[in-house]
Parts: structure tokens; sequence; C-alpha cells
């Protein structure tokens, strides 16, 4: 058998030498003698012998591929089929990349998963998208549509970061609206990422100032005078200053409530230290208050709106994981009382509990002080004007509806639920007329009403023996705050009657959740 050398079979087995398409002449006759044929034919070229098997598979195959791959492929100019409602496959998994980053976005700025599911689903429909379905957890989104005699297409997006920032929040809901009125998949992702593009409505200066105000506000509240109220100040920006300091460094969020609470209770330690020295116009320096004012600022950003709203609309995994949120950071705040409590108390040093009830203020002076608590929060959530203007009258609300029905003889539990009930019946029935969120408003609006005071005293007790007055006292917190959140839910739900934008898909969303079918 003839065998050429090494290089020529490898020329072979490849169709020619690199680079050449298979059929490409290299027997030096320029293409213009008869072609190749087999052994003993006329056409054989006399110097290079009869052709190997394998340079004549070498020399059809890639031939017999080429047109395989032709006769496949669709042709040119043809249209894509239709999978979902109106759309091709193409255009249907654009709309789902659109809806799922949305989606996140909304949940990672803490809109409740009943409202991003109802969006979600409102902006498929105006996208032509049919039978969707949208799952949310605690940290990831699923949307998944119908297709025809096709697998259903399906896009799922982890939720990473959490920021408070009720300014993008209340844009994308208006995104969300107008994308439900029918606006195309490019202009959703475009919109959305001028969004989350946009710098925040506040520097961060004045986040911090706002966050001083409200400790200033809640001082006031707790009966607290000048000097109790300059002590919560510059306590808070303490606290504000070594907060942003950790979130920088990426310290989580638990042991940042560690150290804030340990910060406000060390501060008033050395304030009851050094209270023997002061000067008599100084007035009455209760320690217990600043503690109480610091408290309230850290209580306020959690999440308690939330997870009680998704429990009670059927999106258990979400409630659980917000509450379980809840929980942890709070559990942070009483390791850093009780930690500050214990150094100082084998110090010597105890903190005194006196606190006057409310009314050492005139009605109005504290309702003033409610409604700039809930403003100055909102400002530190970056929140827009009107959010801010809103905040304040329900904070204001909030706090004469809590005096007044402590007045008629509700206890403070009903009370505060009741006050409550109020913030969510204005925040979700009046906001959306100004362009707002009716969650905002409702965070915002029970700031005032937060048991700052109350998680102290009774880790206070706590950490002094009385261990079954101390879980009565902790016990009695979480049931202020489990009203507040509740009394927030019904508000928002005994509001939908007067939503003229309450359309048919976000009640279709409510019904299904509550029935537990969704």
């Amino acid at each position: 058998m003839w065998r050429g050398s090494e290089h020529e079979q490898l020329d072979a087995e490849s169709g020619g030498p690199a680079g050449d398409p298979p059929g490409t002449d290299h027997d030096g006759d320029g293409g213009s003698g008869a072609p190749a044929g087999p052994p003993g034919t006329a056409g054989a070229h006399p110097a290079s012998g009869p052709p190997s098997p394998r340079r004549a598979r070498a020399r059809w195959v890639p031939a017999l591929r080429h047109r395989l791959v032709s006769a496949l492929a669709p042709e040119e100019g043809a249209a894509e089929p239709v999978v979902a409602g109106r759309l091709t496959e193409r255009e249907a998994l654009q709309v789902l990349d659109a809806l799922v980053r949305m989606a996140e976005a909304l949940l990672s700025c803490g809109a409740p998963a009943a409202d991003v599911t109802a969006l979600t689903l409102r902006a498929a429909h105006g996208a032509g998208l049919a039978s969707t379905q949208v799952d949310i957890t605690f940290t990831a989104v699923t949307v998944s549509t119908a297709a025809e005699e096709r697998p259903p297409l399906t896009t799922v997006r982890v939720v990473r970061a959490r920021a408070t920032d009720y300014s993008r929040l209340s844009r994308l809901y208006d995104l969300a609206h107008a994308a439900g009125d029918g606006l195309d998949a490019e202009e959703v992702t475009a919109r959305l990422k001028r969004v989350l593009s946009q710098r925040r409505r506040y520097r961060r200066r004045v986040s911090t100032a706002a966050a001083v105000g409200l400790a200033v506000s809640v001082a006031v509240l707790l009966g607290g005078g000048w000097a109790v109220a300059l002590a919560a100040a510059a306590t808070t920006a303490l606290i504000q200053l070594v907060l942003a300091a950790a979130n920088r460094r990426g310290l989580p969020a638990f042991f940042q409530q560690v150290a804030g609470a340990a910060i406000a209770t060390a501060v008033a330690l050395l304030l009851l230290v050094w209270d023997p020295f002061l000067p008599e116009w100084v007035g009455g320096l209760r320690p217990s208050l600043v503690v109480g004012s610091g408290i309230v600022v850290l209580l306020a950003g959690l999440s308690l709106v939330g997870s009680a709203e998704d429990a009670i609309s059927g999106f258990y995994v979400t409630a659980a994981a917000r509450a379980f949120e809840t929980v942890l950071l709070t559990t942070g705040l009483v390791i850093g009382i009780a930690g500050s409590l214990a150094l100082g108390q084998r110090a010597g040093i105890g903190l005194n509990l006196s606190f006057s009830a409310t009314g050492g203020y005139p009605l109005a002076v504290e309702a003033a002080a409610a409604g700039c608590a809930a403003l100055t929060w909102a400002v530190s959530g970056y929140a827009d004007v009107r959010a801010v203007v809103l905040s304040g009258l329900v904070g204001a609300l909030a706090w004469l509806t809590f005096a007044a029905t402590s007045e008629l003889g509700f206890g403070a539990l009903a009370a505060t639920g009741l006050a409550a009930l109020v913030v969510g019946l204005l925040a979700e029935g009046t906001a959306w007329r100004w362009g707002v969120p009716g969650v905002v408003v409702s965070i915002c609006g029970i700031v005032p009403l937060l048991p700052g005071l109350a998680i102290y005293r009774a880790i206070y007790t706590l950490v002094g023996g009385g261990t079954s007055a101390g879980l009565g006292l902790l016990v009695e917190a979480l049931g202020t705050a489990l009203a507040l959140a509740a009394g927030v839910t019904l508000g928002e739900f005994c509001s939908q009657p007067l939503r003229r934008e309450f359309d048919r898909v976000e009640r279709l969303v409510r019904r299904r959740s509550l029935s537990r079918n969704f």
C-alpha cells in the first residue's frame, strides 16, 4: 500500500493542508486535469498513487455535514414561532428578565410580597404574557409563563442587597404601574436601570441628621427635658457614625445592632456617673430616657409591618424569613443592652428606671413631636418630599389617637393597635393619591409608637435578677410590636374599597392568598 510522508498523511486526514477547504487540488495540475478517480482509472494521478479510504472520507464528510446543517437551519427571514401570548420565545424571555429584575428591586427595597406579586402579574399582563406565575421568597424571585406546545419559560433572580431607600421604592411602584399599562421589555429595562443608578435624594449627612432629630423627638415623647434631648442627640450621632463605619467594612446587621445598643447603654451609664457633678440648671437628667430614645432609632428600621402583612396575605415563607430577621436584630439589641448593664453592675453602677408617663407636655407638643419623629425617619430613609409630609401628618394623627384611646380607658396594647389601625387606613387609603406607596407611610407613621423604652426596662429587669418580671415586660413589649404590625395591616385591608386604583389583578392576588390557593 502506498505510504506518503508524515505531513502528507496529516494532510490526507484533514482534507488537505490547514486552512484549505475539502476538495482543493494539491496535486500541482492547477485544477485543469481530470478529476481523481478510483484506483486503476484514467483519472488517477500517476505520481500520487491510489488515495486511501481515510482521505476519501475526509473529502465527503465535511460536505455532508454542511448540507445537514443547512437543511436543519431555519430559512433566512423566516418568522420565529409564537410561544407565549403574542410574543416569540426571544421576546418572552426579554419580558421575563425585565419582570424578575423589577420584582427583585421591589423586594430588596422592602415592598410586601403581596404587592410585588400583584405588580409583577399586572406588568406581565400589560406586556402580553398570559398564564404567568410568580413565586416570591425572602431571597429569590421566580417568574414563569406558559408556552404553546413547549415547556414553560422560567426566570429566577436572587435578592442579594437590601437597603432602605423610600424614594427608590416610590419610583419602582410607578414603573410597575407603567409596565402594567403596556410598556415593552426594552423600555422597562431601560427605566429600571435609570431608577437603580440614580443617586439617593439626600446625602449621608442629611440622613444622619434626620436620625438625630428622631432621637430628640422620641426623648420629648418620653417626657425628657432639653438635657435629655441633647444627650439623646449626641448619643444617636455617635451611634450613627459607628454604624456607618461598620457598614462600610461589611459588618453584619446583627453585630451592628449589638454595637448600637451597647453604645446607648454605655453613654447612659456615664451620664449617671456624671449626674452628681452637673450644675443645677441642667435639670433632671434621666439616662434611661436616653437609652429608650436610642433604641427607638435602632428599632425603626425593622420590618415589623412587612412580615405581618406577608403572613396575613398567605406568603408564609417570606413572612417567616422577615419575622426571623426582625427577631434576630431585636436579639442583638437585647445582647447589647444586657452586656453594658452587666458591666455597669460589676462596676457598681445601676441605671435608674424613673419614667414619667405621657402627659409631661401638652398634647399639642406631644403630637408635634410624634409628627417630627415620623417625618425625620422618612428623611432618614431618603423619602420624597410628599412622602415626608404625609408621614409627618400620619404620625401626629396616630399619636393623637393613642392619647385619646388611653384617656378613654383602653389598655396600652389596645390603644397602640387602634393607633396603628388609623395609620394603616390613612396610609393605604390616601397615599396613592399623592403617588406615594402606602408601605412607606405605614412604616414611618408607627415610629412614635415603637416600644423602645419598654424593651430597655424588660432587659434591665432581667439583668437585675427579676426573671419573671423581666419576661413579663419583654412579652408586653413584643405584644406592642405585634399590635402595631397587626393594626397597620388591618387598616390597609380595610382601606382597599377607598382605592380607585385597586385593580382586578391585585384583588385576585389578595383573594387567592387568603384562600391559600395561590
